[in-house]
């Protein structure tokens, strides 16, 4: 392959390495174009799944930080640069390598981090991204329906009271209301009365001295 043909194809990797959330090696040995051509599609929009030249690759892996591929890069190999959700992908490879063990998944990055095949293997088996924003919405709608219902059984409590209270109480009689109010002063003018004179006491005690 002449320089410049090798360039362009470095550049070409470089650039998928740097704009994919994951990129996952595999050695298809054995697949069928009509296999790798289904492998493709369960990958999602904007996706690619393409063989590479190991030597090409590598340093296009260097070139970005990538080093740790290196060991990876041997053998037939094809790489799925994915586009979205990396769960998604991985759990796409993962049904497809049930279905055809003939596909090994050797290992790849995922957001920035080189991983093995162990761990490409546990990221599918995490749930997507749309499937946690969805049990996460509903439990913060859930917990708000609680605290919605916390706020407002206090209120709902209060005015049931107020209500009750009200059509407890009686209407008072106009002319009740007078003695009501006049009550406490002859309470008052009791107490007056029974206070002793000590004006008087003292004008008697003087006249029986003297």
């Amino acid at each position: 392959m002449p320089t410049q043909a090798k360039a362009a194809v470095i550049d070409e990797i470089t650039e998928r390495f740097q704009n994919s959330s994951a990129a996952v090696l595999t050695e298809y040995r054995g697949l069928t174009v009509a296999q790798l051509t289904q492998l493709r599609r369960s990958l999602g929009e904007g996706s690619s799944y393409a063989v590479v030249k190991n030597t090409l690759t590598k340093r296009a892996a260097d070139s970005v930080g990538f080093s740790d591929l290196g060991p990876l890069l041997n053998g037939p190999t094809a790489i799925a640069f994915i586009e979205g959700d990396p769960v998604n992908a991985a759990k796409a490879i993962r049904d497809f390598a049930r279905a055809n063990p003939l596909l090994v998944v050797k290992g790849g990055v995922v957001e920035g981090r080189t991983v093995d095949a162990a761990e490409v293997t546990r990221l599918a088996d995490v749930e997507s991204r749309e499937v946690l924003l969805a049990k996460l919405a509903g439990a913060m709608k859930g917990n708000l329906s609680k605290a919605a219902g916390l706020f407002q059984a206090p209120l709902s409590q209060v005015a049931r009271l107020a209500a009750a209270l009200q059509e407890k109480k009686p209407a008072a009689p106009a002319d009740d209301a007078a003695p009501a109010a006049e009550a406490p002063a002859a309470d008052d003018t009791a107490a007056a009365d029974t206070t002793p004179d000590t004006t008087d006491a003292a004008a008697d005690a003087a006249a029986s001295d003297a």
